[in-house]
């Protein structure tokens, strides 16, 4: 489990240097460095956390909890969009709106370290 842990906050912390150099883009080339990048993290981080989840919900109870992880999954997704599309019209600056998912993953991060510790714990 705690390799899993490792490389679930590696690809966490990598997906944050992601969108840092998004914020950055101008050109059109940037766009497929971006896209190569999201695409070797996407699969695994997809992969390991579902793994990660799996063994750590009660398996009597596993379709309640997937349910659940699916719903907060589209919820992120709204909100990503929602989050970005608000400060890009704030700020008048589409990169900017890009640069609040790096304090997304942070949050994330952050209690993706703390329910870790709980868990271990019990």
């Amino acid at each position: 489990k705690t390799d899993v842990f490792k490389l679930i906050l590696v690809c966490i912390t990598a997906y944050f240097f992601i969108v840092l150099y998004g914020m950055t883009m101008k050109l059109q080339y940037q766009f497929w460095i971006l896209a190569i990048c999201v695409g070797a993290f996407q699969g695994g981080i997809q992969s390991l956390s579902r793994s990660y989840f799996a063994s750590i919900i009660p398996k009597n109870k596993s379709g309640e909890y997937f349910g659940i992880y699916d719903i907060c999954g589209k919820g992120a997704s709204i909100l990503g969009t929602f989050l970005v599309s608000l400060v890009s019209q704030i700020s008048g600056n589409i990169n900017t709106g890009v640069g609040i998912l790096a304090v997304m993953f942070v949050i994330g991060g952050f209690f993706f370290i703390k329910t870790s510790k709980v868990k271990s714990l019990n």
